[in-house]
């Protein structure tokens, strides 16, 4: 089943039982990404502004009235910086552990911060969102599931190691946002001082490309159909570099590439087959779809 969506450029159609994902920003400088059906959306972290992620959504097509919650996966300022100002001008609320909220420098109403635990499922009118802990240098860092009609589509950033509990949940996956954070030779030979090097190497900090790749390698399911290449460093890492990696392994696997400055094209993802969908006032070239260019 289909619905219609106008926009004064183009008319498309979206899949009734679908997800519609998209990454509205992804790096150091911010990150959020945008899971939702045809009713309700979230936001899982708001590293970015709220005047941002309005502006883009809008771009892109997406209704900020349809968002009805953020989840938060920890307290670094990339993932919660426009957490406050959303909250407070479109009042949801925000799903975050108390652990991660006394750690951050979040003010939020009472009534609007909600605790979550590991592996305690909420629903979002028909979304079932699971958080699941993760490793990383937080006070109390997660990743999430977020399923919609037997689709499952998995938020796997901010990654030190590929834990079994994350080998797990990417099975499950019929997309993805997988961490590409860096490239081991252009961190070993870049400018970082050698302690903010090993941060990032050293098991709590961020998964590598060689990492992601064999976490795909390994544990794709046959089923997966897009793989978005997230949270690449300005300085360790290059759009091009990591698509080129992972090209050669991709199958029919759509790569796509996002970007720390604009966000990608929304996509639509089913259990069975899936297609892209074009943002409105947004023009999406070829290989534009296929990654973006930080």
């Amino acid at each position: 089943m289909y619905f219609s969506i106008n926009s004064p450029n183009s008319v498309f159609f979206v899949p009734h039982m679908s997800l519609s994902i998209t990454s509205l920003n992804s790096g150091s400088n911010g990150n959020c990404y945008y899971i939702g059906n045809q009713n309700e959306a979230i936001l899982v972290d708001a590293g970015i502004s709220c005047r941002e992620i309005e502006k883009r959504m809008k771009r892109l097509g997406l209704l900020v009235k349809n968002v009805k919650a953020i989840f938060v996966s920890h307290e670094h300022s990339d993932h919660i910086s426009g957490v406050n100002t959303f909250t407070k001008k479109h009042d949801v609320p925000v799903y975050i552990t108390s652990t991660t909220l006394a750690h951050s420098r979040l003010r939020l109403k009472n009534e609007l911060a909600i605790n979550f635990k590991a592996y305690e499922p909420i629903k979002i009118g028909n979304l079932v969102i699971t958080p699941f802990p993760k490793l990383h240098d937080a006070s109390d860092p997660y990743n999430f599931i977020i399923s919609y009609n037997k689709i499952c589509v998995g938020i796997f950033t901010d990654i030190g190691t590929p834990c079994q509990q994350l080998i797990r949940h990417f099975k499950q996956c019929h997309a993805a946002f997988l961490e590409t954070n860096y490239d081991e030779q252009m961190l070993e030979q870049g400018t970082y001082p050698l302690a903010l090097k090993r941060r990032i190497r050293g098991g709590m900090g961020h998964l590598s490309n060689r990492q992601a790749l064999e976490l795909f390698i390994t544990h794709k399911p046959a089923f997966m159909s897009h793989l978005f290449l997230s949270h690449l460093s300005r300085n360790n890492n290059c759009p091009e570099l990591v698509n080129e990696l992972f090209k050669g392994y991709a199958g029919n696997v759509k790569m796509i590439v996002a970007s720390r400055y604009e966000e990608t094209a929304v996509y639509q993802i089913e259990s069975s087959n899936t297609q892209v969908l074009k943002p409105a006032h947004h023009r999406v070239t070829s290989s534009q779809l296929a990654f973006s260019f930080a």
